[in-house]
Order: C-alpha cells, then structure tokens, then sequence
C-alpha cells in the first residue's frame, strides 16, 4: 500500500516549507518512498477520525497498512529504520545519528518556537521587549554550542543523516530572525540542506499545495 500522510490544506507558513508535514516529505523522498498527501482542514483535523490518528489534532500523521504514526520525529525515525539513506549501518554512527534527531526536537527546537510565539502572541505586552531580549541570550547559546560543535564539517556526524535532516527544518525557522548570522557555518549547514534535491522535491510539492489553495 501507498504511505499516505496528512498536510494542511492551506498552510498558515504560506508555502515556505516550516509546517511539519516537511520533515516527512523530506525523509520520504530522501529513501524514494512515494508517497500520497491527504489534505485537512483546521476543522477536520479536530473530528473524530483525525483524532483518531492525531490524539492532538495537528499534523502531520502518517499512514502504511494498518500502522498509523504521529509526532514527525518518530515518523522520520520509521522511514529511517525501514528504508536505508537515513541512518548509517555502523551501530555506533547509527546511535550518533538518532541522538542528534532527539537533540534537534528536545534541546534546540524549543527555545527556538519559545521565541517565535513570542513574536506572535505578546508582542502588545508591556514587557515584550525584556522577555524576547530575554529569549534570544538563552537561544544565542544553543546556538553558539551547536556551532562550536559542527565547526567546519558539513554534516553533524560524517555523512548526512535523519539527524541532519531534523536540525535543518529546526533551524530554518530562524532565517528571517537575524540570529543566524552570527554564526556563519550554521546558515551554510542549513543552505546546503536546502541544496540537497530530495529536499528541493519536497519543497516544491509543499509550496504547490498553497499555491494551488491561493489561486482557487
């Protein structure tokens, strides 16, 4: 059967490639998996039936046969695992690599969408300046000891892996911010992530579900 995966029908990133249903596509193309996209609303995605797949109404959710899966680092960690590309056959560079797909969602991930709904939601707060000030220091750090640790390699273990994969879509959420510049070898990680064909693919096939909801 044909992995079927869920995405937004009209995407709130507007088709830049940050809603989670990228990370997905990503590692699917990374293996040449083909694979089919169920559109949902914000409506639907709160009904029974995605519920049913989603316990907590988001996407993405991924479908192969009767296993249904949630949370888009335990779907990259299943397509990694069943399809090679994405994790390295040494056991050791193997463990390496799911370390660092754990320490982009828990360790780096988090201050970064602190920040952002930040941004988002108390902007019109008297202390918004203090809080985001704030933020940005404690982000700062993580950053500077995520560069300290990829120095001049391109990929954070060897080769690119399911690791990378993740750390790049992280990342990326920063590019508008600012606060990537300071650190020159992160925004080269990240582009050359944005180089590689299988994400150009998935990319594309993202942005072409909102412009095809904007021109209907």
């Amino acid at each position: 059967m044909t992995i079927t995966i869920t995405a937004f029908e009209k995407s709130p990133d507007r088709g830049r490639g940050l809603a989670r249903d990228m990370r997905v596509r990503w590692a699917l193309e990374e293996v040449g998996q083909p694979y089919e996209v169920r559109l949902v609303t914000f409506k639907t995605m709160k009904e029974p039936a995605h519920i049913a797949l989603q316990p907590f109404g988001q996407i993405p959710t991924y479908q192969d046969g009767d296993l249904a899966l949630f949370e888009t680092g335990a779907i990259v960690f299943h397509v990694a695992e069943r399809h090679a590309g994405l994790l390295p056959s040494d056991a050791d560079a193997r463990a390496r690599a799911i370390t660092w797909m754990f320490a982009s969602l828990n360790t780096v991930e988090p201050p970064i969408l602190e920040r952002e709904a930040t941004t988002y939601v108390e902007r019109e707060k008297d202390w918004y300046q203090e809080r985001l000030l704030m933020l940005e220091d404690r982000l700062r750090v993580r950053l500077a000891q995520l560069s300290r640790r990829l120095a001049e390699a391109d990929w954070l273990d060897g080769a690119f892996s399911a690791g990378d994969l993740l750390m790049v879509t992280v990342l990326r959420r920063l590019e508008n911010s600012g606060l990537l510049d300071a650190y020159p070898n992160l925004s080269a990680y990240v582009a050359r992530g944005k180089a590689r064909p299988a994400y150009k693919r998935a990319f594309d096939a993202q942005l072409a579900v909102f412009t095809s909801a904007s021109s209907a």
